[in-house]
């Protein structure tokens, strides 16, 4: 589509208008050549014939269209970008697109075939990471910039009896990274993490607070209790992945330390 002209300030459904014309000019020029070639079934009128060609052509487009979809959708994970910003680029949902490409995030980029991209580069040092969170809908948010910005593995826990459980459990992974929210039934993030900071085993795990909360009390407490950051969940989504990417920076920081004795 060499007459194609698309411009920066269109809105989506102009881009679209623009897409479904050219896309129905190439189609017709295709079956036009076609009909050429093959006439088709003697059954079929001259014009059922060209509809059906329309229709198979389409249906084959479709296919294409879903194909490319999905490498482009690899590119976009092994280049960085996360479940939001992917389901954004796809006019669905940050679900939406978990649930059409599952297990994205966790795969080796497929980059389309016979082209050329620019090289990706894997983060310096992927990392573990024990989520103790439970709140569902900041659990996806929180789980989805984590591994788009270097995370390997995150295991999610709802509350504090879980979070102390997991640690100490010896069949479970050592995380590298612990992100904890306050308000947690049973136990909450506060008294979680008094026992992880007065455990010799686990202290010299790092533990980001990852809370709602702003008040004095709390950011003072969490530090009191020797947590090694502490992040205010933004309700804006571009905020809320600028606060984790402070996270992430954080844990890369402090990850050649040697621990606090």
């Amino acid at each position: 589509m060499p007459g194609i002209h698309f411009s920066l300030r269109m809105t989506d459904d102009e881009i679209a208008e623009i897409t479904i014309r050219e896309v129905d000019e190439l189609v017709t020029q295709l079956v036009s050549e076609m009909c050429v070639l093959q006439r088709g079934p003697v059954e079929h009128t001259r014009e059922q014939a060209t509809a059906l060609a329309h229709l198979h052509l389409l249906t084959h487009l479709k296919r294409a269209v879903e194909e490319l979809e999905a490498q482009a959708a690899h590119w976009a994970a092994g280049a960085g970008a996360g479940y939001p910003q992917i389901g954004r680029a796809s006019n669905m949902t940050r679900q939406g697109a978990r649930r059409r490409w599952p297990g994205l995030l966790d795969q080796q980029p497929r980059p389309p075939r016979n082209r050329e991209y620019p090289m990706m580069t894997a983060p310096a040092r992927p990392y573990d990471v024990l989520l103790v969170e439970d709140d569902e809908a900041d659990a996806l948010l929180i789980e989805d910039a984590l591994l788009a910005r270097g995370a390997r593995n995150l295991t999610q826990v709802h509350d504090g009896v879980a979070g102390l459980a997991y640690l100490r459990d010896p069949a479970s992974p050592r995380p590298d990274l612990i992100v904890l929210d306050l308000n947690m039934p049973r136990m909450n993030g506060r008294e979680l993490l008094t026992v992880i900071k007065e455990d010799a085993d686990l202290r010299t795990i790092p533990v980001v607070v990852l809370t709602t909360s702003s008040a004095p009390d709390d950011v003072t407490g969490a530090y009191q209790k020797h947590a090694n950051a502490y992040v205010t969940k933004p309700v804006n989504l571009d905020d809320f992945e600028r606060a984790v990417q402070s996270i992430d920076a954080f844990y890369l920081e402090t990850v050649t330390r040697l621990p606090s004795s």
